[in-house]
């Protein structure tokens, strides 16, 4: 039969081997990454303030670019070339596709269209 120590601490006898298992208090728990509740809701708040930043810098560098892309298609056409270049989309999708797998593919099609218009 178990007997519990001062320090929460159950001793087993299992044959002829003494065994020992720490027990815990509701005092003492924490969630499994080892974090108290205090630490990982302060945690919480400054990596949410941090993607909050990196979500206003992607949609500043969005804009910029769907900006560029229409330029570049202007200038295109003004000196007799073609609104779009597929050559120039694919490799485009492809460099997206290879950083991001299969959503990269996804997230390339959306910035060519946010630069060009709807094909």
């Amino acid at each position: 039969m178990p007997r519990a120590d001062q320090r929460g601490t159950n001793h087993h006898t299992i044959g002829r081997t003494a065994v020992s298992t720490a027990t815990s208090t509701a005092s003492e728990s924490t969630n499994p990454a080892g974090i108290s509740p205090g630490d990982a809701a302060a945690e919480l708040d400054n990596l949410r303030e941090e993607i909050d930043t990196l979500d206003t810098q992607l949609i500043e560098m969005w804009n910029r670019r769907a900006e560029l892309s229409k330029r570049i298609g202007q200038l295109r056409m003004a000196s007799g070339g073609t609104r779009l270049v597929l050559d120039r989309e694919r490799a485009i999708m492809s460099k997206f596709r290879t950083a991001l797998g299969e959503d990269g593919s996804q997230v390339a099609m959306l910035l060519l269209r946010a630069g060009r218009g709807p094909l």
